[in-house]
């Protein structure tokens, strides 16, 4: 099949011969040769047919993972992608302009509301949206309550996570 102007362009950006030569890395006894599609296919019959064809797969999320760090796998309930797309938070703007901001202040407004109602609080503060800086404030938070000046990290807790409840705590005289 006859490369497209389009592939004979990003081929010669990339200073390669051939396509045979972008993909000499790869061992030739696992390259295949193409998908075996039927043509015409609808979109949903050719989801299907990759997904069926992906079946025996094991997919690396459902592999151990020991990365650690706060990285693994997180359940995300579906709503969290519907309520962030809607169009009140995304703007046209480009990110050095002011206005990008008001996408993230309506996410925050959104959540400290969910959150009072949610808890029954007056007021929630906004920096418990983020792990690190709601580890942060959950230390400061028992230090008022309970008036204690010492306080204890899991060692499960990232490195991060912990340098930002350090900071805070150091702000209020809490030994670690």
């Amino acid at each position: 099949m006859p490369l497209s102007e389009c592939s004979l362009e990003m081929l010669r950006l990339m200073k390669l011969k051939s396509v045979e030569e972008l993909f000499e890395d790869i061992p030739k006894d696992v390259r295949v040769d193409g998908l075996r599609l039927p043509d015409g296919l609808s979109e949903i019959d050719l989801r299907r047919e990759l997904t069926s064809m992906m079946a025996p797969n094991r997919p690396a999320s459902s592999m151990p993972n020991f990365l650690g760090a706060g990285i693994y796998n997180h359940f995300i309930p579906a709503a969290v992608r519907t309520i962030a797309l809607r169009s009140e938070f995304i703007t046209s703007y480009t990110p050095y302009q002011p206005e990008i901001s008001q996408g993230m202040l309506q996410s925050l407004f959104e959540y400290q509301s969910f959150m009072a109602e949610l808890t029954g609080m007056d007021v929630v503060n906004s920096s418990m949206y983020d792990a690190s800086t709601a580890l942060g404030e959950a230390v400061l938070m028992s230090h008022r309550i309970s008036g204690g000046d010492r306080f204890l990290l899991s060692r499960a807790v990232s490195p991060e996570k912990k340098m930002v409840a350090r900071t805070y705590a150091k702000g209020a005289d809490i030994r670690w």
